[in-house]
Formats: structure tokens, C-alpha cells, sequence
């Protein structure tokens, strides 16, 4: 059976994901925030399940309350799928989502208790021992229990992946995720400390730094960068694109993308130029002297700056969830420009 599990963009969101990665390790984990990307996301693991081999699914949906109309195109869709059994469930407590809970057997909404809380009491596993004053502690701040003993913590805890973006969601999916629950994991044994959410707040640059730190000590950018890097080398192949000759690399969403850009640059002397683009279709150009970004980005979309060092803002630009669709728009864009 293959298992897919769609969350929210917050901590009580990551932390359901943390409790089924440990049922199901090798399932498919995503995340969305509201709005036009829970479609996205929900198609996006549709064309999974239609595309295995296997008969078998468990596509779960937790911290998102969906609209009537995304919870009947999703429940249309599941059932246009006749050559595969998929279990479908959804895990939610935003009252928000009270009618249209009420219209599908497989929409589980409990408004006193976080999508965590509901996650971990759902599965009540053997293999999730140990983590039941965790998730208290989720579910303290998320449902804003400010009496709750475990609140402070919690709080510090949603701090933690509020501020764990230094790995691009949608560039690095896998690895954003991974991140974030390593970053919990880390958190685990401040709980039973004596001020342990004060302990954890002193701690959290050092956690991150642990995660991104080979060998020798430096500081987080500089870490960060060489971890981005190997990932770029890794994946650069796919991520390659090109305009009017030139090889270049396409990234989504990155921070220090100068810096990145940079030291990818070097390493890499077969690719010419380095491109970022945000969610809102701004984009940066970086060079290392062998195409002039300042001129691309004037062809491509208005923009300029620099020889080495340049940006601007597709005007035709909608928004993307999914690298591989900002990829294909690029693509396009940059051929429609040469």
C-alpha cells in the first residue's frame, strides 16, 4: 500500500506529518497553504495514485479544512479512479470546515483538539510511544491553551518551524521536510528539562547549524550555502535551462540566492548564469563574466541591473507550487525571448 499525506504549512501540519512518517516512512509527504495551492497539491497526489503500479492508497489529509467544492472535486476524482482501492481520510479541527465535514463520511473534524492531537489519537500506535507530551505541547499553542502548562514550549516550538525556511518547500521538498522534523526531533528532550522551553530558545541556531554542519564550524549562511550547493550538484542536471546559448540552473525560492548563486557559479564553470525566481515572480540573475544578466534580464522580462548581478519581475508571471511547472513556464518564456 502506498500512502500519501497531504498538511498544513504550520507546526500542528508538520507535526502530523512527523507522527505518520514514523508509521509509513516511505510514503509521499507534501504540504499547502490555503488557497490555490490545495488544488495543486491535491492533483499533484491524485496523478501519483494514478500513475503506481500498486492497488492499494491511503491518502490522508490533516490541518487543512477544505471547501465544499475542493472536498467534492476530490471525492469526485477518487471515485473516477476504478482500478485502484484508495482509503481516504481527513483529520481537521477549524470550524470552518463543519458543513461540508457533515456532507462526506471521510471528513473527520473534532474542534476541540489540534489536527496533531487528532492525528496521534487516530493512530494510537506502538511505534509513536513517547511522543504523547509532544504533540500536548502542539496542541497547547495551537489551540491556544494559555493556562496549559505545556503552552510555553509549544510556543518555542512554533517558533522553530515558522523560522525553519532556510530549505526551499518547493525546490526541495523532501529535504524541507526532513528539516523541519529534525528540527523537532532535536526539541524532544528539552520537554523533560527544568525550563526546557527557555533551554530550547538558547539552543535553536545551534540545532539548525547541527543539521547543515559536516565537519568544521562556520557560521549559518555559511553552511547553509555549502548544503544548498551539493543539493544544486545533485538535482543540476534536471534543473539545467538555457537562453540564447547559455547554460544556466533554475532555482525556486531559495534564500541567499547570491550567495548561491555565487559559489555555485564557480564550482560549475560549464553553466553561465544562475536564476531565482520567488513565489511572486521576481527573479534574480547572477553571473561569473561569461553572459551579461543585466541585458537577459532586460529581454526577458524589463528588468536589469548588473553585468554579473541582476533581476526583475515576469509580468505574465502566475503562481507555481511545483518546481517542475515553474520550470516548464521558464523554459517556454526564455525560448519565446531568444
Amino acid at each position: 500500500m502506498r500512502f500519501y499525506h497531504l498538511s498544513h504549512t504550520d507546526l500542528d501540519g508538520y507535526t502530523c506529518q512527523y507522527l505518520t512518517k514514523k508509521l509509513y516512512p516511505d510514503g509521499f509527504f507534501t504540504n499547502a497553504n490555503y488557497g490555490e495551492e490545495v488544488k495543486v497539491r491535491l492533483d499533484q497526489i491524485l496523478e501519483l495514485i494514478r500513475n503506481s503500479q500498486e492497488g492499494e492508497h491511503f491518502f490522508l489529509i490533516t490541518d487543512l479544512n477544505l471547501t465544499f467544492e475542493e472536498a467534492f472535486y476530490l471525492d469526485e476524482e477518487i471515485k473516477s479512479i476504478p482500478d485502484k482501492k484508495v482509503k481516504l481520510k481527513l483529520l481537521d479541527h477549524h470550524l470552518s470546515g463543519l458543513e461540508t465535514s457533515l456532507k462526506f463520511d471521510w471528513y473527520h473534524l473534532d474542534a476541540t483538539s489540534s489536527a496533531s492531537l487528532i492525528t496521534f489519537n487516530f493512530f494510537r500506535n506502538e511505534k509513536l510511544l513517547g511522543l504523547e507530551k509532544f504533540v500536548k505541547a502542539v496542541n497547547a499553542v495551537d489551540i491556544w491553551l494559555q493556562e496549559d502548562e505545556l503552552f510555553e514550549f509549544g510556543k518555542v516550538l512554533m517558533r522553530l518551524v515558522d523560522e525553519a525556511k532556510e530549505i526551499s518547500r518547493y525546490a526541495f521538498n523532501n529535504e524541507n521536510i526532513e528539516y523541519k522534523h529534525y528540527m523537532l526531533t532535536q526539541a524532544l528532550p528539552f520537554l523533560e528539562m527544568p525550563q526546557g522551553h527557555i533551554l530550547l530558545d538558547d539552543e535553536l541556531c545551534k540545532i539548525k547549524k547541527s543539521y547543515f554542519q559536516l565537519s568544521q564550524n562556520d557560521t549559518l549562511d555559511n553552511l547553509l550555502t555549502s548544503y544548498v550547493l551539493k543539493l544544486l550538484n545533485l538535482h543540476k542536471e534536471n534543473m539545467s535551462i538555457s537562453f540564447q546559448g547559455h547554460k544556466g540552473i533554475l532555482t525556486f525560492g531559495i534564500q541567499n540566492s547570491s550567495i548561491v548563486g555565487n559559489a555555485f557559479l564557480k564550482a560549475n564553470p560549464n553553466y553561465h548564469f544562475f536564476m531565482n525566481v520567488n513565489s511572486r515572480g521576481t527573479f534574480s540573475l547572477r553571473a561569473d563574466n561569461k553572459v551579461d544578466v543585466s541585458k537577459m534580464a532586460e529581454q526577458i522580462a524589463g528588468g536589469g541591473g548588473h553585468p554579473n548581478a541582476s533581476g526583475g519581475k515576469f509580468k505574465e508571471f502566475k503562481e507555481f507550487f511545483i518546481y517542475s511547472e515553474l520550470k516548464s513556464f521558464i523554459e517556454a518564456l526564455l525560448k519565446e525571448k531568444e
